[in-house]
């Protein structure tokens, strides 16, 4: 399952409420601006460390670099368009809004 998360966590409970849903071997993309939980040295941090432990965590790069993200937290995949799409096809979506 490919989770997509588009809301930030600092305005949003969405990265709580689909870490509660995780299976292992699920992935977490993080898109628009839920990418602000990727930002190294955030308080979200130690979550995405957490989580990283069963599950791949990426980021969308366009929308890392329309918020002025340069640095994202250890282990993060960052994907451009092509490989959100790749994962699309891959994965059922569950898209957190």
């Amino acid at each position: 399952m490919l989770h997509t998360i588009n809301k930030s966590p600092f305005a949003s409970d969405s990265l709580e409420t689909c870490r509660r849903f995780l299976q292992p071997g699920d992935s977490v993309l993080f898109i628009e601006d839920g990418v602000y939980a990727v930002q190294a040295g955030n308080k979200f941090a130690s979550l995405i460390e957490t989580i990283q432990k069963n599950n791949s965590v990426l980021a969308l790069h366009p929308d890392l670099g329309a918020r002025g993200i340069t640095v994202v937290a250890d282990g993060v995949r960052v994907v451009d368009y092509e490989g959100f799409v790749e994962l699309v096809e891959e994965h059922q979506v569950n898209s957190w809004l």
